[in-house]
């Protein structure tokens, strides 16, 4: 984890408290906007240094250092988003946003401030799941930014537009882009409980290499998505229905005989860790709809593994 670099005079920050207090919105708006911790990471760590590059004079001026660092740390992500989009268009295989092994730290928002229509308001613990962050990668940099901004963390279209470079209107409409995009692809949230039980039941089908059990956990056009980066081996391309994936599966298992699972928070729901030789290979989030799994996504890039190797 990475920290705000002390004043560069060497003199005691009066209003340091009140800037880390900062830090957690920072790192949780920064972790949605561009799916990678390390980068959220490096994103805050910049904000805060160009907080500190000011004269104490001009941080003194500042009614607002809060809502100073929301802007800078928008601004940023903002630049990263439009040079990410030409990294992942030459990345290996498929590129799955880095999996979280505890989102605790990360669902915090901004206090009491929420959309103004209920009907615009996302949870802040939905915005943290793997289903979620994929649809945002299929946003430009501006929606996803103003979505973010606006449905997730309530900020007025005025303040998303003083980030975003547009005005309010625009915002807007960015936004409400987005949430359409959002729209056509949520499905509603199975109890915990029954999101962990299809899990566990995919677990033991796929221990005991039971084609037949993975199938019928499955759901028919369900899809598997693996992202290994180019450092580790992985399929290329989506693994789709629900024959072709449970087959896929009992392979890997034949093939891995090894491999230990085990059950997991994953992004804020039910997902699976796999392990080699006490190694972290691959950690899996799952997404599920009318008592079945619709959709895997098995990360195995060990660059994206580091917060659960560290664990």
């Amino acid at each position: 984890m990475t920290h705000p670099p002390a004043p560069e005079d060497g003199r005691p920050d009066p209003g340091l408290k009140a800037l880390m207090s900062e830090r957690r919105q920072l790192i949780g708006l920064a972790y949605r906007l561009l799916g990678s911790l390390a980068d959220a990471e490096d994103v805050v760590q910049e904000t805060y240094a160009r907080w500190y590059a000011m004269s104490p004079p001009q941080r003194e001026a500042i009614d607002s250092p809060g809502a100073w660092l929301t802007r800078v740390a928008g601004r940023i992500c903002l630049d990263v988003l439009g040079s990410a989009r030409a990294r992942r268009e030459r990345y290996v295989g498929e590129w799955i946003p880095e999996p979280l092994p505890d989102h605790g730290e990360l669902v915090g928002g901004r206090p009491g401030a929420i959309p103004s229509d209920p009907a615009d308001r996302v949870t802040l613990d939905e915005s943290i799941t793997m289903a979620f962050l994929v649809v945002l990668e299929s946003m430009t940099p501006a929606e996803r930014v103003a979505f973010v901004l606006h449905d997730v963390f309530g900020y007025p279209f005025a303040e998303v537009a003083e980030i975003v470079g547009r005005t309010p209107a625009a915002c807007r409409q960015l936004a409400t882009s987005a949430r359409r995009r959002i729209d056509r692809t949520r499905t509603p949230a199975p109890p915990a409980d029954r999101h962990a039980g299809l899990v566990r039941a995919f677990k033991q089908a796929w221990e005991s290499k039971d084609i037949a059990a993975l199938i019928g956990v499955l759901a028919p056009d369900v899809t598997a998505t693996g992202d290994g980066g180019g450092l580790v081996t992985a399929v290329p391309h989506p693994v789709r229905g629900a024959e072709a994936v449970a087959r896929f599966f009992a392979d890997r298992a034949g093939a891995l005989p090894d491999l230990a699972l085990s059950e997991c928070t994953v992004n804020g729901r039910p997902g699976l860790v796999a392990e080699q030789d006490g190694v972290v290979v691959s950690v899996m989030a799952f997404d599920v709809a009318d008592d079945q799994i619709i959709r895997i996504w098995a990360v195995l890039n060990p660059d994206k593994l580091r917060p659960w190797t560290a664990n």
